[in-house]
């Protein structure tokens, strides 16, 4: 696996990379049961991959296969307490979900609805334990206190006096321990949490050098089809194939067909009924909905969106936004109903390229009963969904560097259908045997400003 592969690059040694794919494949638990979902890794627009990790890991009774007897959860976190610097460490006391309200029921701010508790206890052994192995770090403090989490960053400010006002002492803020300790509590499983201070939450963190970057993780927007409407638009002049890709290359005359009210038949679809339309998920909820939105925003101002022309276009595009009518909240539920209830009731929709190579990898049967049938449309132009990758030290150039290595770069498409390194990698795309994949992505929109994005998602939502 990619952590396995990490860690050899890095030439860890034997021990070290072991651990290295361990922590790998819990982690992954979590965090590819979220992107599969809701194709984000933000918990703030999806749920907590620390809580659902450990969720499955208990529900599924996959931890009885590890023999587990106890938890322990390390990491980095800021903190509250002016006592501490960075690189001190903090144990856990006791954790809280600080951000968890449920209120508006009675409950006090923090407390679990039908558990009855706000603080998870620590077990008072293993805080034994972890003081006498901390005595092994030197010229660092070591402190017994309270942990709070929540799905935000706490640089300080209202957010870290009102963590204090409700909450008290609180030595250390982060963003999984809590839920973590929650399922100990529920599974009776004794528990821990370690957490080295990275800053003082006092209204910002410590500035760090960024020493290299890029958007390593990439997939871009498509449009999911069938034969029988691919080719009533190609006969529009609205989709184009070449080299057994097919292509958008008029989007201006599909969002006017779709805008004008056209219907399937117009086009000589006599089965389907309705008007023409795209099925995406909602851009207010969306990672992927947002950004379809946002190449759509990019199409109607010629391109290029600016806070100039932003103003003429949203009318049009929230006439579109209108028109599509009812939008499911993930893509993992779209691409499924796509696959499921075929032509007649999905034509058409929006998801990411490595949804079909996830579907291929997970249930190849599946996959084979409908490849002959299944088109996917590239839109001229389209847009990349990024993740990205900034290191702040050498051992972090060398984990940058290693999605430079071919071996990486095809297993990252292979497995995950994630483009990586230049445009076309050193991957073979051919390898996932889905067809209709081109080698590079050459016609894209520019990665629209987080301003423009909020100015979007709120006028859609006004």
């Amino acid at each position: 696996m990619l952590s396995k592969k990490i860690a050899q690059n890095l030439q860890l040694n034997e021990e070290q990379v072991q651990l290295a794919e361990l922590i790998g494949l819990f982690h992954d638990i979590g965090r590819f049961k979220q992107i599969q979902i809701y194709n984000t890794f933000n918990d703030r627009i999806s749920f907590n991959h620390a809580e659902l990790s450990v969720q499955i890991l208990f529900d599924e009774k996959l931890i009885d296969k590890f023999n587990v007897t106890a938890l322990i959860n390390s990491g980095v976190a800021g903190t509250l307490d002016p006592s501490l610097e960075q690189g001190d460490i903090v144990i856990s006391t006791e954790a809280v979900q600080h951000d968890f309200d449920t209120t508006v029921f009675g409950d006090p701010l923090g407390e679990i609805s039908r558990l009855g508790v706000t603080f998870f206890e620590a077990d008072q052994d293993m805080i034994e334990i972890a003081k006498e192995a901390s005595k092994n770090v030197p010229e660092v403090t070591v402190k017994e206190g309270r942990i709070a989490s929540g799905d935000q960053f706490v640089a300080g400010g209202e957010i870290a006096e009102r963590i204090k006002s409700n909450f008290g002492e609180v030595s250390a803020v982060e963003m999984e321990g809590a839920a973590m300790a929650q399922v100990a509590y529920l599974n009776e499983v004794p528990y821990v949490i370690l957490r080295s201070i990275s800053d003082k939450a006092n209204g910002e963190a410590d500035r760090e050098t960024v020493l290299n970057g890029s958007l390593t993780l990439n997939t871009p927007i498509v449009i999911y089809s069938w034969d029988v409407v691919v080719d009533a638009l190609m006969n529009e002049n609205i989709v184009t194939e070449k080299d057994g890709v097919y292509y958008i290359t008029d989007m201006e005359k599909l969002l006017n067909y779709i805008l004008e009210g056209k219907s399937w038949k117009d086009i000589g679809l006599e089965s389907l009924y309705g008007s023409i339309n795209i099925a995406s998920t909602d851009p207010i909820t969306s990672s992927p909905g947002a950004t379809y939105y946002g190449l759509l925003l990019s199409i109607m101002c010629g391109g290029e969106v600016t806070e100039n022309n932003i103003e003429q276009s949203l009318p049009k595009l929230k006439e579109f936004y209108e028109k599509s009518g009812y939008m499911n909240n993930t893509p993992a539920d779209l691409f499924d109903m796509y696959l499921k209830t075929g032509v007649g009731a999905k034509p058409m929709i929006v998801d990411y390229e490595k949804s079909i190579i996830d579907f291929a990898n997970s249930n190849p049967d599946g996959y084979n009963q409908v490849k002959d049938k299944i088109r996917i449309l590239y839109p001229v132009p389209t847009i990349w969904n990024s993740h990205c990758i900034a290191t702040l030290t050498e051992d972090g150039n060398k984990y940058y560097d290693a999605f430079n290595d071919k071996d990486i770069q095809q297993l990252a498409w292979s497995k995950y259908g994630f483009r990586t390194g230049v445009t076309g990698g050193s991957y073979d795309v051919s390898s996932v045997g889905v067809s209709g994949i081109p080698q590079t992505i050459d016609t894209t929109v520019s990665g629209l400003r987080m301003s423009i994005y909020t100015r979007l998602i709120e006028y859609l939502g006004e």
